[in-house]
């Protein structure tokens, strides 16, 4: 018996095959485009090949994410807070608190001692802290999304962006740097407003460690660092951050499918 977890965010796509017994057998992480239906559709193919498994092998399909409707094959939809905890807990039995930075929201997720979701605070109405920011500022330092972590590894001076949102901090950058302020340290001062923010979830919902950190931009060397020092807490990063969601449906399928 195989299952298959499909997480279709607002910028990429994930999913993920699993067998009976919980092991990953093959995933994908593919850009959502224009076509969420098309990128559910996709990124299920990729993870089916990879995993060399048909889709009549398939049991049950969870979809979650921000596009879980347009996933036309599912069995079920579920919500990413469950699947995020769903697939942190499986891969760190002891997390207490997932922060979830995705393309478009971040959210920080308090969890009980068996796992249950007790509460989560979500910023989903703004980009400032997300995967978008980020994007929209790597552009305005010419500098590739990928190289801002090591970027900021090499500031050497304290300084600030104090707007949050995303079009007034763009503006704020590029003054920045007309004023010759080197790139590393508007990096480092960027992520120390995404860190800010996840601060001020992680108090409203009374967030403890152990901390688990998902989503694209756990990609991001620098921000986990920066989150890491206003909460003064360590930070658990899964190999691959981007399908934690994705494992979480898959997980979910699992447990609706009656035991054979």
């Amino acid at each position: 018996m195989k299952v298959a977890g499909i997480d279709v965010g607002s910028l990429s796509t994930e999913a993920v095959i699993m067998n009976a017994g919980g092991e990953v057998l093959g995933y994908s992480i593919l850009p959502t485009g224009a076509s969420s239906e098309m990128a559910g559709e996709k990124a299920y193919a990729e993870a089916l090949e990879q995993a060399s498994v048909g889709r009549d092998d398939i049991a049950r399909t969870v979809a979650t994410g921000y596009g879980r409707i347009s996933v036309p094959f599912a069995s079920r939809t579920i919500t990413e807070i469950t699947c995020h905890a769903l697939g942190a807990r499986r891969l760190y039995p002891d997390a207490a608190t997932v922060i979830d930075i995705g393309g478009q929201d971040s959210k920080v997720i308090r969890l009980s001692l068996d796992g249950r979701v007790e509460d989560f605070a979500m910023n989903d109405k703004c980009a400032a802290g997300t995967g978008r920011f980020l994007e929209v500022m790597a552009r305005a330092l010419d500098a590739k999304l990928e190289m801002l972590g090591e970027l900021s590894s090499r500031s050497t001076r304290d300084i600030r962006v104090s707007s949050t949102c995303t079009v007034f901090a763009e503006s704020e950058v590029v003054g920045l740097i007309a004023r010759g302020v080197p790139r590393e340290d508007i990096v480092q001062a960027l992520h120390r407003s995404v860190a800010e923010r996840v601060y001020g979830m992680a108090r409203r919902v009374g967030a403890r460690g152990p901390y688990v950190m998902t989503g694209g931009v756990a990609k991001n060397k620098g921000v986990v660092r920066a989150i890491e020092e206003r909460l003064e807490e360590p930070i658990a990063v899964p190999d691959e951050p981007q399908i934690v969601g994705a494992l979480g449906a898959a997980i979910a399928a699992l447990e609706l499918v009656p035991a054979q």
